[in-house]
């Protein structure tokens, strides 16, 4: 990136003050996000719609290094946008484009035919796959556990010591947990926790459930003795962290390894997809898009998990019949995504889901 400082406010000001160089700006990051090459003065002076001489366009260029939107990569006599100068265009200057009719019924038509008789974990992977498709980049989801309406709980003892716990959601999914065992459990035990836990179960979610016999520990423990208590307690108590709560699904990451330019695009790669293998970063970070209404856009060492990589994400939540988030969509790319397009690509995408999920057709 550039080797100069930036002075504080002078990238807006410099925009908002100057046609020209908002122009010039304008024709840099339009060039890389085309085609990811540097872009030089003799070619902007062509593409500007007012006349200036490649001299003049190169004078502009400086300064625009200067404020720390563009840089020089290697010796090129042309110019990138720093993550800096992508973050200030995005927020600053870019004009979100609308989906077309076609666009909008083919992402409706894809996720109502991925809904009928599939479970909630097929639906969303079809939601992965779709956005995957659309944009070229790798589709991901991120769904919250903890939200699902539950139907029915068993414990199935392993050996003395160890039993699984099995959770059925109302859609189908299952999740299995392994449980250790109070010393002396008899197996009449596991029975009798399942069955208390049945009565009540149905249509909740585990937190629900979890603060019912909370508050009706008194009941329970009239109910059963101490230690089939204690197993009704273990078999709905949270996993083990915040990541384990939550499940992901990643679609197309074969698509980021089209149109590398060079050795330093396949080593960013590689280290996306050590990310995405470990999943828990790339869920921590899904999870902040929950942090508010609307489209996240995450661009390369913004955060922590894309600061080798390179990479940027465009996220979204969506919502459940009560409206609460359950949920994040997006897509994974190169620093130079098609912003504009896959902004309210992301955003329709999220609204159709959550409708989905509301059961509205």
């Amino acid at each position: 990136m550039s080797a100069h400082t930036p002075r504080p406010d002078t990238a807006s000001g410099l925009i908002e003050t100057d046609q020209r160089s908002r122009e010039i700006f304008r024709q840099i990051v339009d060039g890389y996000l085309a085609t990811g090459e540097p872009v030089g003065s003799r070619n902007i002076a062509r593409l500007l719609p007012m006349s200036l001489s490649p001299a003049t366009v190169r004078n502009v260029m400086t300064d625009l290094e200067l404020a720390g939107l563009i840089y020089a990569p290697h010796t090129s006599a042309g110019r990138l946008p720093t993550e800096r100068g992508l973050r200030f265009f995005v927020d600053a200057m870019m004009e979100v484009g609308n989906l077309t009719a076609e666009e909008r019924a083919r992402i409706e038509a894809q996720m109502k035919a991925a809904a009928t008789g599939r479970t909630l974990d097929g639906t969303l992977t079809e939601a992965s796959a779709l956005l995957s498709g659309l944009s070229r980049g790798a589709g991901v989801v991120v769904t919250t556990k903890a939200n699902a309406r539950l139907k029915h709980i068993e414990f199935v003892r392993l050996d003395p010591t160890r039993a699984l716990v099995v959770l059925v959601a109302d859609d189908g999914t299952v999740e299995n947990r392994l449980l250790s065992l109070p010393p002396g459990l008899p197996a009449s035990a596991l029975t009798e926790a399942a069955n208390f836990l049945n009565a009540r179960i149905l249509g909740k979610t585990l937190g629900e459930l979890r603060a019912e016999i909370a508050q009706h520990r008194e009941q329970m423990e009239r109910e059963l003795d101490s230690l089939t208590a204690r197993l009704v307690e273990s078999g709905i108590a949270t996993s083990s962290g915040p990541s384990s709560d939550r499940h992901l699904i990643v679609r197309g990451q074969a698509n980021l390894l089209e149109d590398l330019k060079a050795q330093e695009d396949l080593e960013r790669i590689r280290l996306l997809f050590g990310d995405l293998e470990t999943q828990t970063d790339v869920i921590d970070l899904l999870a902040r898009a929950e942090a508010g209404d609307g489209v996240r856009i995450f661009i390369g060492s913004e955060n922590k998990l894309f600061s080798m990589s390179g990479s940027s994400m465009v996220a979204a939540p969506f919502r459940d019949a009560e409206q609460r988030i359950v949920g994040v969509v997006g897509i994974i790319g190169p620093t130079r995504l098609n912003y504009a397009r896959i902004v309210p690509m992301v955003d329709y995408t999220a609204k159709v889901v959550g409708r989905l999920l509301d059961g509205a057709r």
